[in-house]
C-alpha cells in the first residue's frame, strides 16, 4: 500500500527514504469497511481523507431522501469544508466499498510540512488541481442534460457504474433511479441503430 502512495506523490515531487519513513511513521493508513460512515451530519472532524484503494461518497439527507453530490476512488482526495470552516458538517461520508484511506489532520499536515516543505508544495498544486475540475464538473453538470450527464460519466469515470448501487449513481446525476433506467435504455437503443 505504501507503493501505490509513493508512486502517486512521486507525480508532484521527488522523495527521500527518511520523507517516506517519516509518512509510514505517521499511523495513517486505516482499512474501513464498506457501509462505515466517516463523517456525520452535524459533526465536528479535523480529518482529511485520501483514497489508496476503494470509494467514499459525499450525500446530504433532503427530506429524508439521501442526494449524493460526489464520489472518490483511487487517488483522489477529501478535506471536509467543516475541516476548514471549524464547523458541523453539512453533509455525510461514508464507504462505498472496503476502501483503505489516509486520514490525516492539520496536525499532522502540519508536521510534515514543517519538516518537509515539498509537502506543503505538492498539497497546494493537488488543490489547485481539484479545485479546477470540481469547478469544469459544476459547470458541466449545470449546463448538461441528464442523459449527457450520464455519457460524460462513462466517458471520464465508467468505473463507477460498477462500483456504485444504481439509485446512488441516480442521485449523484441528478435524477430518480426511474429516471436513470430509462436514459441507459435510450442510449442502448441508439447504439444499435
Amino acid at each position: 500500500m505504501h507503493d501505490l502512495l509513493f508512486d502517486f506523490i512521486s507525480k508532484y515531487i521527488s522523495l527521500t527514504d527518511e520523507e517516506k519513513g517519516a509518512i509510514v511513521s505517521l499511523d495513517i493508513f486505516h482499512s474501513v469497511k464498506k457501509g462505515i460512515t466517516l463523517l456525520k451530519e452535524g459533526q465536528k472532524s479535523q480529518e482529511s481523507y485520501f483514497v489508496l484503494k476503494g470509494c467514499i461518497r459525499v450525500y446530504y439527507i433532503k427530506a429524508g431522501e439521501e442526494k449524493t453530490t460526489a464520489f472518490y476512488t483511487e487517488m483522489d482526495a477529501l478535506t471536509p469544508h467543516c475541516v476548514i470552516s471549524k464547523t458541523p458538517s453539512d453533509y455525510f461520508i461514508s464507504c462505498v466499498e472496503d476502501s483503505i484511506l489516509l486520514i490525516s489532520n492539520a496536525d499532522m499536515e502540519a508536521e510534515i510540512n514543517s519538516k518537509f516543505p515539498k509537502f506543503e508544495t505538492m498539497c497546494r498544486m493537488l488543490s489547485e488541481e481539484l479545485l479546477a475540475k470540481q469547478q469544469i464538473d459544476f459547470d458541466e453538470f449545470k449546463t448538461s442534460s441528464p442523459e449527457q450527464r450520464y455519457l460524460n460519466l462513462l466517458q471520464n469515470r465508467p468505473d463507477l457504474v460498477q462500483r456504485v448501487p444504481q439509485h446512488q449513481l441516480a442521485s449523484y446525476l441528478g435524477i430518480k433511479p426511474q429516471s436513470l433506467s430509462r436514459v441507459r435504455a435510450r442510449i442502448l437503443e441508439k447504439n444499435k441503430g
